[in-house]
């Protein structure tokens, strides 16, 4: 190695060094939060579930204008006029299957005439099918990445370059843990959210150098809404299921942080620490053990 290679892995080390102290550091450190006020958030999925309670939580902090998008008109009016009632904040919501791009645009044109220019975008919106490779019907598997994944792409495309020409702006992704740790039962909904975490990770890189408009994801376990009805989880006393409430909470908070990455609950950094280095037959048998192969053989999903 010549001394100028060797003096470039030198620095190279000293920079992560000082990078992980100063992320440490920031650990320690109260950190700021962000105004909420003025800004105009739009959230898929907005009807029900967590959905429903990150419109709420936005709501409490003094967002300006909230604007839902859904599938389920009832849903949507329903909780419309519930943050209208409780918060006081300006709700407005729109049909719109995120899984259609020629809708997703149109709805988005929609919106800037109508409500204005949407500055934090929480891609929420989400399906499962709750079945395996083998019993799962081509059209429910499609329905799903079209959906959870491609969904994104283009809500994200509808709204993002507004957002970087006001140079403030914000993307949040309700991912899930299974993009990460996957358990049979629900392959289409696992793939999808790997996508998912992928797009997001390469989004998040992407905007680095571009002031003013962040992104997070949020990667919570099992929470308690009627998506997952029936999922069972094997040691209830020890792996909790989140309320809808708490994950909307946490990233809200991460969003004024703007925390780039956020696990629900903390503990789930362990199961990403023990991936990285236990051999696999070791991970089988602790996601056999926890119950993980039969976590889905009760699913119902919602009616």
């Amino acid at each position: 190695m010549d001394l100028n290679n060797f003096g470039n892995a030198v620095l190279f080390t000293f920079h992560i060094i000082f990078c992980m102290l100063k992320a440490c550091l920031g650990l320690l450190l109260p950190s700021r939060r962000k105004d909420l006020r003025g800004e105009v958030v739009l959230i898929t999925g907005g009807g029900r579930g967590i959905g429903r309670h990150l419109g709420k939580e936005f709501a409490k902090y003094g967002a300006k204008k909230l604007i839902l998008w859904g599938r389920t008109e009832r849903c949507l009016m329903e909780t419309c006029e519930e943050i209208s009632l409780t918060t006081g904040a300006e709700c407005h919501y729109f049909l719109c299957d995120v899984a259609n791009r020629e809708e997703v645009y149109k709805q988005a044109k929609v919106v800037r005439e109508k409500v204005g220019d949407v500055t934090i975008l929480v891609n929420n919106a989400a399906v499962v099918h709750g079945k395996s490779l083998m019993a799962s019907d081509d059209d429910a598997l499609m329905k799903t990445q079209h959906i959870n994944t491609l969904g994104q792409f283009w809500t994200t495309k509808a709204f993002l370059p507004r957002m970087l020409e006001l140079c403030h702006g914000h993307v949040v992704c309700i991912n899930s843990i299974l993009s990460l740790s996957c358990i049979p039962g629900a392959i289409d909904y696992c793939t999808s959210k790997a996508s998912s975490l992928a797009f997001m990770e390469s989004l998040t890189l992407g905007l680095l150098d571009c002031p003013g408009v962040g992104c997070t994801t949020v990667l919570p376990f099992h929470t308690n809404t009627d998506m997952f009805q029936g999922m069972r989880v094997r040691f209830p006393q020890l792996f909790r299921p989140l309320n809808p409430e708490l994950v909307a909470q946490r990233t809200v908070d991460a969003v004024r942080t703007n925390t780039p990455f956020i696990y629900l609950p903390w503990t789930m950094h362990a199961l990403v620490i023990l991936k990285s280095f236990l051999p696999q037959a070791a991970l089988e048998e602790i996601q056999r053990f926890s119950g993980c192969y039969t976590c889905m053989d009760t699913f119902k999903g919602r009616t």
